[in-house]
């Protein structure tokens, strides 16, 4: 690190929940804590609600979570969904940061994302089991060695870049997923009412995967695919191939999604995969009546109260009406999206992994940027 790097405590840099103004019972933009996708700068939605308490923001202001698990899990996002001068507010459990002046809130929100903040920040937490919470007086009392502010701006700014094409990715594949949804229902308009229903057990086999997660590795070969919010890595795999992954419990019952390669599950999480008799392609096309048709079926759960649950029955014997010809047509138009869509992922996948290699380098100083023109 160079000399011109200065020591300041988090709290010289950075105001802490800053002090903003919604009117009580007014409408005003909400960011829940389980819109925050782990380790993902972008805040996906927002609902709007009415104001009755909570931690409020603007743009370029940072938030994170400060409870557990959803810290530990990267629940951390920088602002940009409101419009000028607008405050937004969210969960009384997360920690907003502000830059100061002189500080650039991109570098300051990944700092925010890096061992540096984060993990004093975790060993700080206080609590009851399940319901522990930073110590804010800790996080605030941090040594932080801050660059001058052209060369915050250039490790912000690189790192910002590969965040920008993994969000440029997303939208397209949002996109990609409407354009799939809006193929589905012209197809689901040309079938005849009096077709004969089939059922997905017809078509595919279901297995569900290991009740131990134990073996999981942040460094696995392979996607180890569970019904939390972030996939995981392990070293073994019990299927290579095209597949269509249902979470079967919990806050995200019924989310669908589509891999090809090696892959391991985790218990309550379901696989689909073609029976050797049917056309490669139907793959395509059951991902996509799985995920519109069948998760506005299940996304609630069909089980259990406190945590919603769904059972493989609900999967194999789900009926739908298809005119093979037809659908041979729609499932290959569904490949053609679903391949887009899982470059998009596998790029993005590869642009995180650089980021986070390079967050602590370009933190610490060890990877020196003063001199590049950029």
């Amino acid at each position: 690190m160079r000399s011109e790097w200065r020591t300041k405590k988090l709290f010289e840099i950075a105001d802490f929940n800053p002090r903003e103004s919604i009117s009580k019972g007014s409408i005003a933009k909400k960011v829940a804590m389980d819109k925050l996708q782990p380790f993902c700068r972008d805040i996906p939605s927002f609902e709007y609600e009415e104001f009755k308490g909570g931690t409020k923001f603007r743009n370029g202001d940072t938030i994170m979570a400060r409870i557990t698990p959803c810290l530990e899990n990267g629940k951390t996002a920088k602002v940009d969904i409101l419009d000028a001068d607008e405050v937004g507010f969210g969960s009384t459990e997360y920690i907003v940061f502000r830059a100061k002046e002189g500080i650039d809130e991109d570098w300051l929100y990944y700092l925010v994302c890096s061992s540096v903040v984060r993990e004093p920040a975790i060993k700080s937490m206080v609590g009851s089991s399940g319901r522990q919470r930073v110590q804010t007086d800790v996080v605030q009392n941090i040594d932080i060695n801050v660059p001058p502010l052209e060369e915050q701006k250039l490790i912000g700014g690189m790192l910002k870049n590969l965040d920008d094409k993994i969000k440029l990715n997303n939208d397209i594949n949002k996109n990609l997923e409407e354009q799939l949804e809006a193929l589905y229902n012209k197809m689901i308009q040309s079938t005849n009412t009096t077709e004969k229903a089939s059922t997905v057990d017809k078509f595919c086999n279901i297995f569900t995967g290991k009740k131990n997660a134990n073996q999981f590795d942040e460094n696995g070969l392979y996607m180890f695919f569970t019904c939390g919010e972030k996939v995981l890595r392990i070293n073994s795999y019990i299927y290579d191939g095209p597949a269509i992954i249902i979470s079967g419990n919990g806050s995200y019952t019924g989310r669908t999604l589509f891999y090809n390669g090696k892959f391991d599950l985790y218990q309550r999480t379901y696989a689909c995969t073609l029976k050797e008799n049917i056309p490669q392609n139907y793959i395509f096309g059951l991902y996509a009546i799985l995920k519109i048709a069948l998760h506005k079926k299940i996304s609630g759960g069909t089980h259990g109260s406190s945590i919603p649950y769904i059972v493989m029955n609900d999967i194999a014997k789900f009926e739908f009406k298809l005119i093979p010809d037809v659908f041979e047509v729609f499932s290959l138009q569904a490949k053609a999206i679903l391949d887009i869509v899982q470059h998009n992922n596998n790029e993005n996948e590869t642009l995180a992994n650089i980021r986070d290699t390079l967050l602590p380098q370009l933190m610490s100083g060890k990877l020196d940027v003063s001199q590049l023109d950029i």
